[in-house]
């Protein structure tokens, strides 16, 4: 029986010295640029496997501002847990990585579908992560 349930995968909006860091993978269009993403790992928190993927694929260290929101992506089965990231530093690209670009975040731009979504709430709250009551 296969029950066809989600993977869980983590999004990060990286702030990285007051812009807004956006990469391209290696197999990517030329221009396609989005978020870091990947999948979240047994026994980590969202929180642990966000920074983390920020470490692996950005080569940085970052904090955690605040959740953003949580997101279906139908096309690919997944469920987005997206985090607004803070980090600083030099950044090295890891292996999965072809490029990165930095972007004023009035200038940034959300896309229709996947980690746009969290772009663009995180647009729509002024650059702020949910409100989630306890």
């Amino acid at each position: 029986m296969q029950w066809g349930n989600p993977t869980p995968v983590v999004a990060a909006i990286i702030e990285h010295e007051g812009q807004v860091l956006l990469a391209r993978g290696k197999n990517w269009p030329e221009k396609m640029f989005a978020l870091v993403t990947g999948f979240l790992e047994a026994g980590e928190s969202a929180e642990q496997g966000v920074l983390r993927e920020v470490k692996e694929e950005v080569g940085l260290e970052g904090e955690v501002v605040s959740l953003v929101g949580v997101y279906p992506f139908e096309l690919r089965n997944e469920l987005i847990i997206a985090f607004h990231v803070r980090t600083a530093g030099p950044i090295t690209l890891g292996d999965e990585l072809a490029a990165y670009k930095l972007i004023p975040k009035e200038k940034l731009k959300a896309w229709p579908m996947g980690t746009g979504l969290a772009v663009q709430a995180w647009i729509d709250r002024g650059f702020k992560g949910a409100n989630i009551a306890p």
